[in-house]
């Protein structure tokens, strides 16, 4: 996401890197590296907060509010600034973070404020259209169990008659705009989101080699939106595959860091080729296992006990062993 580590230390390069001579533009990366930062550390509470209760919305509502600022004012800061100054750069690995993080803000949307919510812990939003059941003591139930009430006939009812005029307490309750509308509109973010990840995977594709850090944080997150956002388990899958086999397909060499980088991502790409199997597989039915790379080696490739000279094969370190096939 945007406050991947990967991310933060790339953007810190690149604005140390451009201080000099674009002092402008590192000013901003600075300050769109300080507020992921501070997104890593409130995304990880609240998925703590969403794994000990589904049911704790309502009490984390501050916390969520302020996720959501920190992604708006990065997603300012990117599209206001830094986006008109890299369109044109030829330094593409600058070029496909920023466009990656415009995509990551985007994802934030969706996860906590989407409108229609795409799951049960978003935050609590109602239709302005909808009143409230007047019951007890007058609270609002959850937006899914309401329902419109049927308009008043006035020449309806026993040997009284109703008037359109309802006695103290018993008029329409107005529910509120979602809770974080004052911050952000409450609207499908889903679409933006779709078309961003997929321009960046693009760009990243055509810029970067298969083992770039960066092309496999793209990939990485947007396997991950998949199958969080959309539930499109069996895409999210064939990403993370696809990913892993241009890593080792790729012939360009690379440094310890970006090396121990790519190591880690493909280990986190490698977990997710088995999201949503529940350990089991049908062959055949695009959702099963891979085959280890040493089976379906070609001419084109090489088996995997037996690396490329003179590059280095990122499977000798930090990936998981692929299922065999059943």
């Amino acid at each position: 996401m945007a406050s991947s580590e990967v991310d933060q230390k790339f953007l810190g390069r690149f604005a140390k890197e451009t201080n000099n001579s674009y002092a402008f533009l590192a000013s901003k990366l600075y300050q769109i590296l300080g507020l992921s930062v501070l997104l890593s550390k409130k995304l990880v509470r609240a998925r703590r907060l969403r794994r000990l209760d589904t049911t704790r919305d309502t009490k984390s509502l501050q916390l969520y509010h302020h996720i959501i600022w920190l992604a708006r004012e990065g997603l300012w800061l990117l599209e206001e600034y830094v986006l008109p100054m890299v369109r044109n750069s030829t330094i593409y690995e600058l070029k496909v973070l920023c466009y990656k993080l415009r995509a990551s803000f985007y994802h934030i949307f969706v996860l906590f404020h989407n409108q229609p919510s795409i799951n049960q812990t978003a935050i609590p939003s109602f239709s302005p259209h909808l009143t409230a059941n007047v019951k007890g003591k007058g609270k609002a139930t959850n937006r899914d169990s309401i329902r419109s009430s049927p308009p008043l006939n006035p020449h309806e009812g026993g040997p009284v008659r109703t008037t359109a005029t309802l006695p103290p307490g018993l008029t329409p309750i107005s529910i509120p705009k979602p809770s974080a509308s004052f911050l952000l509109p409450a609207e499908n973010y889903i679409p933006k989101a779709s078309e961003y990840f997929e321009y960046a995977a693009r760009l990243s594709e055509n810029h970067l080699s298969g083992s770039h850090p960066i092309r496999l944080s793209v990939k990485t997150e947007y396997a991950a939106y998949l199958y969080d956002c959309l539930h499109d388990g069996e895409g999210s899958r064939k990403l993370a595959q696809a990913a892993i086999r241009d890593v080792y397909n790729a012939k360009e060499g690379m440094d310890d860091d970006m090396f121990e980088d790519a190591a880690e991502l493909v280990g986190i790409l490698g977990k997710m080729m088995k999201r949503g199997l529940g350990g089991t597989s049908t062959p055949g039915s695009g959702t099963g296992s891979t085959p280890r790379v040493a089976e379906t080696s070609t001419p084109g490739t090489t088996p995997r006990s037996t690396p490329r000279a003179g590059r280095i094969d990122i499977f000798d370190k930090g990936l998981p062993e692929l299922p065999k096939e059943r």
